[in-house]
């Protein structure tokens, strides 16, 4: 198994992206602790991994929130011995984020998802990084998505807010990698079987006056196969990212958009 061993926290760990990372983690041999903000919903997840065999905690955890990011991870090494693996993928409603064109965006939805995912980002990967460095290793993972690098209308906070965190995981590359830490960005597109995805597809049909299954075929013509992205893939890359058999990468932003831009 890849991750035999390892101790994990993923954030967002009851929303789309983060339930089936977490359930791959766990599948590959790691013990996972799910970190949100709603305990019930983290705790079906739990659940889901428990049946299957797997190793699950849970805890509710405001990312925003300095000193909760803190007292979770010194948690969780206390607890389990270390911490191996810190994956966000914590996630905003996009209604009135997206699907509007920036010269018409109220100046609060535009900060909405610039205060939020750097930041988040920012405590969850700090918290994790002075844990990791103590102990010489580790891997920190955030994930984005590929307006960060391509010209795309109606996104207004998401995109540069993406192009945040991606400078962040590259920062923090450079200065942990010599203490033994891997930080790497998952960059996907797609993965339209995720609620969020939909919603986000949705506003941006509406905009375009067509319908969400138009919208998901213009996009899913603009990647190379032709083919959108699945969650179930880019959980696939996350695990293999967070393994030692990945340990050559780091600083890097992991293209999983089927080809919709090429590095």
């Amino acid at each position: 198994m890849l991750l035999e061993k390892k101790n994990a926290i993923v954030y967002g760990a009851s929303g789309a992206v983060g339930k089936v990372v977490a359930q791959v983690f766990a599948a590959e041999g790691a013990r996972v602790f799910l970190a949100g903000r709603t305990r019930s919903t983290l705790e079906v997840v739990a659940d889901e991994i428990r049946a299957t065999g797997g190793v699950a905690d849970v805890a509710t955890v405001d990312v925003l929130d300095e000193d909760a990011v803190d007292a979770h991870v010194d948690a969780v090494v206390r607890d389990a011995g270390s911490l191996d693996i810190s994956f966000n993928a914590i996630s905003l409603p996009q209604t009135g984020i997206q699907g509007t064109a920036i010269v018409d965006l109220p100046v609060d939805n535009f900060d909405l998802p610039m205060a939020t995912y750097p930041k988040a980002n920012f405590l969850t990967a700090r918290a994790a990084a002075r844990r990791m460095t103590d102990q010489g290793s580790g891997v920190i993972l955030t994930i984005t998505a590929s307006p960060s690098r391509t010209a795309v209308p109606l996104m207004g906070g998401m995109a540069p807010a993406w192009a945040a965190i991606e400078a962040l995981s590259r920062g923090l590359a450079a200065e942990l990698g010599p203490r033994g830490v891997r930080v790497v960005c998952l960059n996907a597109a797609g993965m339209p079987e995720s609620p969020q995805l939909s919603e986000v597809y949705g506003l941006h049909a509406d905009a375009y006056g067509i319908s969400r299954d138009a919208f998901e075929a213009r996009m899913a013509d603009r990647t190379l196969r032709k083919q959108l992205p699945t969650i179930a893939e880019v959980a696939d890359v996350a695990a293999f990212v967070a393994s030692d058999r990945a340990g050559a990468i780091t600083g890097a932003v992991a293209n999983l958009t089927g080809g919709l831009f090429v590095d």
